[in-house]
């Protein structure tokens, strides 16, 4: 499949997602089983040390560390068999983890939508919003909230980018699986303690695979362009 028409799939599901959870009450019927009505308490405690420190800080950490690791290697050793081999898809990898938290950061911060543990129904005080919806009238609120979509699992979802830097089938669905477990573990444990609806994780992966793959267009035109330039110049 080439890469637009992959583009425009991923806008359409983009769009099928938000207008189904939009007009569906989808996100409030799944989020009812992670949620103790009797003792008002969520699956997962947030406080819980060690499972924060797995599906949280610590995953972010290695993140980081795993984006940071790959433009040191870029910089450092750029002239290496390796490095110029793979370097448009180490490229793509580094972009990948700066800009798609950057960006779903920024939908978070406009979006103005609730997270289920400030809702009513889940014991908040905010009426149940979701994303194309106006707050009543009579609800007054100091600052925007920031819950949609969910920028926690960006960051393992921004390891869809792993998919272009390999070049073997074997090795591409490798890369599709690791960004699903990583996105998707980090995804559950915010919904299981009252942080996101199962809408604003799907969001998310769609938002991550459509920058992924608009980094892999641009980036493959861009070192093509400079491939025949080169080759250009050579011969003069």
């Amino acid at each position: 499949m080439s890469l637009n028409r992959q583009i425009y799939l991923t806008i359409f599901a983009l769009i099928i997602t938000i207008l189904f959870f939009e007009f569906t009450n989808v996100d409030i019927w799944l989020q009812n089983y992670f949620y103790n009505f009797k003792t008002h308490e969520w699956l997962i405690d947030r406080n819980e040390p060690v499972l924060k420190f797995i599906f949280y800080n610590g995953i972010k950490k290695l993140l980081i560390f795993f984006a940071v690791s790959i433009l040191f290697s870029l910089i450092f050793f750029r002239k290496k068999r390796v490095i110029q081999e793979y370097k448009k898809g180490l490229i793509l990898v580094v972009l990948a983890a700066i800009l798609i938290p950057v960006i779903v950061g920024g939908l978070k911060a406009t979006t103005n939508t609730p997270c289920p543990k400030n809702i009513e129904h889940f014991g908040g005080v905010y009426p149940d919003i979701k994303v194309l919806d106006s707050y009543p009238k009579n609800f007054h609120q100091k600052k925007n909230i920031k819950c949609w979509p969910a920028g926690h699992a960006s960051g393992g979802f921004a390891l869809f980018s792993l998919f272009f830097l390999f070049k073997s089938r074997k090795n591409r669905k490798r890369a599709l699986v690791l960004a699903m477990t990583v996105g998707w573990s980090m995804s559950l444990y915010k919904m299981f303690i009252g942080d996101h609806f199962l809408s604003h994780s799907i969001v998310t992966m769609e938002i991550a695979w459509l920058i992924v793959l608009l980094l892999e267009k641009y980036l493959t035109k861009f070192f093509r362009k400079r491939a025949k330039n080169n080759e250009y110049n050579y011969y003069l």
